[in-house]
């Protein structure tokens, strides 16, 4: 056999690579991961607040977006988010849950990969790195892989080289570039779980930097709750970061300020109160001053002084405040690329190319884009899962 010879090459070693080459490693293949970069995993490194956010339990198909609203089902039902704990359970890392199923690394993000290395020197996993893949030709259904080191051949090739988020740690797209290559169609790319930044009619609001409150956004019909955090450029925080997945150019987020509140109901109730005073029992101080004075708000007269006119207004503004971005922060800042290689052209089962067999796409690079608290991890290893399964089925 030719020693270039592989059963699996897998190019990229992030979550999703390096946890589909355990796979398929451990069920008996002779198994390549070529990555570019010198070391592996260096965004579950980042991730998390370096704690890595690494499963959420609470993961369904409603938790991504996608071209294809049903093509995630399948992985996600093969390799739950308990499956992924127990191995890291059995690995004997210590985890804790934060809100809403969100599980983290008690100590350091490294833990997981070298969970994932583990894995992989059981199933006798071979490793490139500083290994940057210059050309791919598939002749008599064999891949002919040149890189900078030198040349492999397999039958099964496995993209997991992610998105273009976070090009400072090697991000590219070298995956799309591949799959339109062999013919597969690029849905829609931009940058989510992003920032966004103010345009100018809000750019005062710079002033606040820091302030962080619950808010509830609706965006394209859908709605999120969670803290938003003000920053010199714009919005930020958990609450934006997921409204941003649903955002496209030109698109308006509606804002409630006070999700806690009936506000309509509050000043009926309070007609001897002012504006102020019921804006104080839930809004930091600095925040009632700059809305005053950017919204021209009559903060000091009774509720029971006030028109009917002007206390819509009070809740049209405090309630579904309208804030159009000027852009997000783009791909430097964003922590997921959404949009991938069409799940259209891909078998859900296998995550095989259903134009070029052989060929598979794994990860982030697909069309297939999680929501903000460790979905997009589990969407790693669940595609992870049954690729490394079928390959493993096919090979033998």
């Amino acid at each position: 056999m030719d020693e270039n010879y592989y059963d699996v090459v897998i190019i990229g070693a992030g979550a999703s690579g390096l946890f589909c080459a355990g796979v398929a490693g451990k069920r008996g293949l002779r198994v390549l991961v070529v990555e570019h970069n010198r070391v592996s995993g260096r965004k579950i490194l980042i991730s998390g607040g370096g704690r890595c956010n690494f499963t959420n339990l609470y993961t369904t198909n409603d938790d991504f977006v996608s071209g294809n609203i049903h093509f995630a089902k399948s992985s996600l039902s093969q390799y739950l988010a308990q499956d992924f704990l127990d191995l890291v359970i059995a690995h004997q890392i210590k985890w804790v849950e934060k809100a809403k199923g969100q599980l983290f690394c008690q100590s350091k993000a490294i833990q997981i990969i070298e969970l994932l290395h583990k894995e992989c020197e059981q199933g006798n996993v071979e490793f490139q790195y500083n290994c940057k893949t210059e050309n791919i030709e598939l002749k008599d259904q064999i891949f002919n892989i040149k890189s900078t080191n030198q040349k492999f051949k397999t039958n099964n090739l496995v993209i997991a080289t992610g998105g273009l988020s976070l090009k400072e740690i090697g991000a590219s797209d070298f995956g799309h570039r591949i799959a339109k290559q062999f013919g597969h169609k690029i849905t829609e790319l931009s940058p989510a779980l992003v920032p966004l930044i103010f345009n100018e009619d809000l750019s005062t609001m710079s002033q606040l930097s820091g302030i962080s409150i619950p808010v509830r956004i609706m965006i394209n019909k859908k709605t999120v709750e969670d803290d938003l955090l003000i920053t010199k450029k714009g919005m930020s925080g958990p609450a934006i970061l997921k409204a941003s997945l649903y955002y496209q150019e030109n698109d308006l987020l509606q804002i409630d300020f006070l999700p806690q509140l009936d506000l309509d109901f509050a000043m009926s109730q309070n007609s001897g109160k002012t504006l102020l005073q019921i804006l104080k029992e839930n809004l930091p101080n600095r925040l009632i001053d700059v809305f005053a004075t950017l919204f021209k708000l009559n903060l000091k007269t009774k509720l029971g002084e006030v028109s009917k006119k002007e206390k819509q207004y009070y809740v049209n503004f405090l309630k579904e405040f309208q804030f159009k971005p000027l852009k997000t922060e783009g791909y430097r800042k964003a922590e997921v690329t959404r949009g991938g290689v069409s799940c259209k052209e891909l078998n859900s089962k296998t995550m095989e190319s259903k134009l070029v067999k052989g060929l598979y796409f794994i990860g982030e690079v697909v069309d297939v884009t999680g929501q903000l608290g460790g979905y997009n991890f589990q969407w790693a290893w669940s595609s992870a899962q049954v690729c490394g399964n079928s390959l493993a089925t096919q090979v033998k």
